[in-house]
């Protein structure tokens, strides 16, 4: 069993480890082998982001990079010292190469079209227009991705709120609704559904068997959001400036929304269209990923291309935010396949006592603690490999999901893209929304801060969608 089938991988480990042996077919390292000590580096990572910052901010700005590639050694070296160097390097090589290069690229294309879009007018962030803002953002997530709707909308909301003081919850619940809950009616929406989507779940039964729980906790999300900014509003009582005429809203560069459609369109062909596979230095992908990777990559070259600097500018588009996501992703899931390896064998992994909890004494599944399973390891893992860990453990066969296991896959569907939510790590465009927002000079919480954030807003709703829905 592969090591990982997670997102990214941290490009540093996996020069070190093919420097010492070159990328060969192994094996593999089945989770079962593994103890919980090897989740100790993912461990060490997930505190140098929450923790340094605060204590060493200085430091964690300037290296942030090398800081994170560490911990990516401290798993390699010593997992190439266990099992063998080659090992090492075909797991690491897996992962860069099915997931960390497919990944970066189509996020690479979402950030540089998404920054290419510039909403113009007089947009001034009162609580009813920052409300519809994160409405339509909600909505349009399901369609285009919670990727390509939170690098769409996050720049207008900024410039809409450049003159308000209180304005952090915006942001915070633009990454609740915007880049994670909007994003679960279609395989589109979210990485977890598209996998699922993969695996035979077909592609309208998430907008039929997740619709309600979609909407029960987007309705009381947006109307806590409205109390909230009303609140800010009134006690900070901002002078609205004063724009002259009013003028119309209107889009610029709107090649690029063109260009982000095609983007959409790749990301479904590529669950239809399968026409073999191609070996690259010992392992095997999809010739459709291999496209894939060449179609976003071309699309990022033209948008740059065909957006007037000016306009990219007047967005404040900056390569830094993109940068730092690519880093610290990189690092994170290469540290994090052990733990994912672990859940995969499970009951016979480390993690057997908690996989058990998934099932009753007579065998059969417990809805609402996949629901809790899935979405506290998506919380601080990423939910698609989580998504599939579940998926898988739930009998991952999808005819029988989707009729009578579908109060089952509803809840793994929902606890992977709901509660990505309760953490900057949970999913990408968490971590890209607070690089793009620090990026233009605004504040969020810190990681533990934005946890706080999600225990006080988002753990009781899901528990009330617990007792309403699972």
């Amino acid at each position: 069993m592969r090591l990982g089938r997670a997102v990214p991988a941290s490009i540093c480990a996996c020069a070190l480890v093919a420097a010492t042996a070159a990328p060969a077919a192994a094996a593999g390292v089945s989770g079962a082998e593994l103890s919980l000590l090897w989740g100790i580096p993912f461990a060490g990572l997930l505190l140098s982001i929450a923790l340094m910052p605060l204590v060493a901010g200085h430091l964690w700005h300037h290296h942030y990079g090398k800081i994170a590639a560490g911990w990516g050694v401290l798993l390699v070296v010593p997992f190439a010292i266990a099992f063998g160097p080659q090992v090492a390097a075909s797991e690491v090589w897996h992962i860069l190469l099915q997931e960390y290069i497919p990944f970066i690229a189509l996020l690479l294309a979402l950030y540089v079209t998404g920054g290419g879009v510039l909403l113009k007018g007089s947009l001034v962030g009162t609580p009813a227009t920052n409300t519809a803002l994160l409405a339509f953002g909600t909505v349009i997530a399901s369609v285009m991705g919670t990727t390509g709707a939170s690098m769409l909308l996050i720049r207008p909301v900024l410039r809409a709120n450049a003159f308000r003081k209180r304005k952090t919850h915006t942001f915070v619940f633009f990454i609740f609704l915007v880049s994670n809950i909007g994003g679960s009616l279609t395989p589109l929406g979210d990485p977890p559904l598209y996998l699922g989507f993969l695996k035979g779940v077909s592609f309208f039964w998430t907008t039929t068997h997740l619709f309600w729980e979609f909407l029960v906790c987007a309705l009381i999300l947006l109307a806590v959001y409205y109390v909230l900014d009303s609140w800010a509003w009134a006690k900070e009582k901002p002078a609205v400036p004063d724009t002259g005429a009013k003028e119309p809203l209107r889009i610029e560069g709107t090649i690029n929304l063109a260009l982000i459609g095609l983007v959409v369109g790749m990301v479904l062909a590529q669950g239809y269209w399968r026409p073999g596979d191609i070996g690259i230095l010992g392992d095997t992908i999809g010739i459709e990923r291999i496209v894939g990777i060449a179609v976003f990559v071309a699309i990022a070259w033209f948008s740059m291309r065909l957006t007037s600097l000016e306009l990219r500018e007047a967005n404040g588009f900056a390569w830094g935010a993109i940068l730092e996501v690519a880093k610290l992703f990189a690092a994170i899931f290469v540290t994090m396949a052990p733990v994912l390896a672990i859940l995969r064998a499970g009951v016979d992994g480390a993690a057997g006592p908690l996989v058990a909890l998934t099932s009753d004494a007579a065998g059969q599944p417990v809805p609402w603690v996949y629901f809790w399973l899935t979405g506290g390891l998506s919380s601080f893992l990423d939910n698609a490999p989580t998504y599939l860990v579940f998926f898988n453990l739930a009998g991952g066969d999808p005819g029988y999901l989707m009729t009578q296991g579908a109060l089952t896959l509803a809840a793994i569907s929902c606890g992977a893209v709901f509660m990505g939510a309760n953490s900057y790590i949970g999913n990408a465009p968490n971590f890209m929304v607070k690089a793009i927002v620090e990026e233009n000079g605004e504040r969020m919480p810190s990681f533990f801060g934005y946890v706080g954030w999600a225990v006080v807003f988002l753990v009781p709703l899901f528990v009330l969608v617990t007792f309403i829905f699972f």
